[in-house]
């Protein structure tokens, strides 16, 4: 379980507000499945709210009273829904990098809206936003309960994706000629600013359609949320090129092996992945600066490991090390299709440092470099990540039936809760280094707080190492 983004407590309030299209006045088809329920430890009514908090000391830190707190709303059907199914056409659109699961949530989506709403016309938009927009001449695909059955065994997405952000404009005009009422955008924290682009444009033509996000990083990076679907089977997958790594390591004399992961901002699949396996020997992380030369730097941490037990395990997040890099380096101000920088590559930097450092020490080395970015994105969910995002499929649907919009869907404290897009692309979920999580991460390897100048500033945080 990722660890939330944490904040503390401030006086400023955070608006959790969720748009809506207007009342609902049409029966939900679940309504009467829902008559006899109430809040539980496992289900909250609609008239219900999620508290944001989950301690005394931040909730006593809070001002007003107890209706004050901060809250979201909770999931699931709706006694009385916005939309009616019998003339609600639907739209599902996949962008951004791949992530374990996609094909789960199509599914998912599509099930729902068929078999307990009965809605009948459903289109998946090809290749990202380029599906809307006429000039990439990308085809509409019809998406029923056979055509999707069995899909959730395939990595990857059956409608396909891309980078990159198109004309809002455009988009809504899709949309409007093919009479769609509701639109479910699977993506990342570029892709939700995209839908957050094209729900303003919906709102300043005054018209009434859903958008509504079901957010997918392998990154594990989107606050507000507990953990983003496809996470757990990257970092299961991660795990295997730590096991072989460690393989390769200790079976060679003075054996080195890197393994790299994806991680631009948040180092959360290497801590995980890390742990799962428990075989590496550093993990270094964006969030946790290192330094490589000098008393207590990385190189010389990692000449003493292998001298002393004769190989070393290292697993680096993609994002790691950038401080080490010369900012004026032209390299440094390239960007991606999405509009993210470009990293300089950590994995290159390490292999080189830890070659020149041995030959400088006159010491034999063997090293072994792994890079299964793509592979881990790219496979089927595993079984947890399978529920997971059926659960969020489900929820994304009652949500756009209630008229919701311009909103995403999660899970916050373990409950499945609405949550604005503009909250969900604020800011990044980071591993925090004074958190639970980094402190196993160090109990696991033995390695310390950090390395270099940055270990003397953090030496005292973690009982002096």
């Amino acid at each position: 379980m990722a660890e939330p983004t944490d904040r503390p407590a401030s006086r400023e309030p955070i608006d959790f507000t969720v748009e809506t299209l207007g009342p609902c006045t049409v029966d939900s088809p679940l309504a009467p499945r829902l008559q006899a329920r109430r809040t539980t430890q496992h289900y909250i009514e609609e008239t219900d709210r999620v508290l944001f908090d989950d301690t005394l000391s931040k909730v006593s830190r809070r001002e007003g009273d107890l209706e004050d707190l901060p809250s979201l709303e909770p999931t699931g059907p709706r006694k009385k829904i916005f939309f009616d199914p019998s003339k609600t056409r639907v739209g599902i659109v996949t962008c951004g990098g791949l992530c374990p699961g996609i094909n789960n949530v199509i599914r998912g989506l599509v099930s729902e809206l068929t078999t307990h709403y009965g809605v009948r016309r459903i289109y998946g938009f090809k290749n990202g936003y380029q599906g809307f927009v006429p000039r990439y001449g990308h085809d509409v695909v019809d998406l029923t309960p056979e055509s999707v059955s069995g899909i959730d065994g395939e990595g990857g997405t059956i409608l396909g994706t891309s980078r990159g952000q198109q004309d809002a404009a455009e988009v809504v005009d899709c949309l409007e000629r093919m009479g769609i009422s509701v639109l479910f955008v699977i993506g990342g924290d570029g892709t939700m600013r995209g839908a957050q682009k094209i729900s303003a444009e919906i709102k300043a033509r005054d018209l009434k359609i859903a958008v509504v996000g079901i957010p997918k990083t392998i990154d594990n990076d989107i606050p507000f949320i507990d953990q983003s679907f496809g996470f757990q089977s990257a970092f299961s997958e991660a795990s295997r090129s730590i096991r072989s790594a460690k393989v390769e390591a200790r079976t060679a004399p003075n054996g080195v092996s890197i393994v790299k992961l994806m991680g631009r901002h948040s180092g959360f699949i290497a801590c995980y992945a890390a742990l799962a396996q428990n075989d590496a020997d550093f993990v270094l992380i964006p969030e946790v600066p290192f330094t490589l030369d000098g008393p207590g730097g990385f190189l010389q941490r990692l000449r003493e490991k292998v001298a002393t037990q004769g190989h070393a395990l290292v697993v680096a997040a993609e994002g790691a090390g950038q401080e080490l890099f010369d900012p004026a380096d032209a390299a440094a101000s390239l960007k991606d299709a999405s509009g993210n920088k470009r990293l300089q590559d950590v994995g290159r930097l390490l292999r080189q440092a830890i070659t020149d450092d041995f030959a400088a020490h006159d010491l034999e080395l063997n090293m072994r470099y792994i890079d299964p970015s793509y592979v881990i994105r790219s496979v089927p969910a595993n079984p947890y990540d399978a529920v997971y995002c059926i659960r969020l499929a489900h929820a994304a649907v009652h949500a756009a039936m209630a008229g919701r919009t311009n909103m995403v869907v999660g899970r916050w404290r373990r409950r499945f809760v609405h949550i604005p897009i503009a909250l969900a692309v604020s800011d990044r979920n980071q591993v925090d280094p004074h958190g639970d999580l980094w402190w196993s991460v160090l109990e696991a390897t033995g390695q310390p707080w950090s390395f270099g100048d940055f270990a003397a500033e953090q030496v005292t945080a973690f009982g002096g190492q």
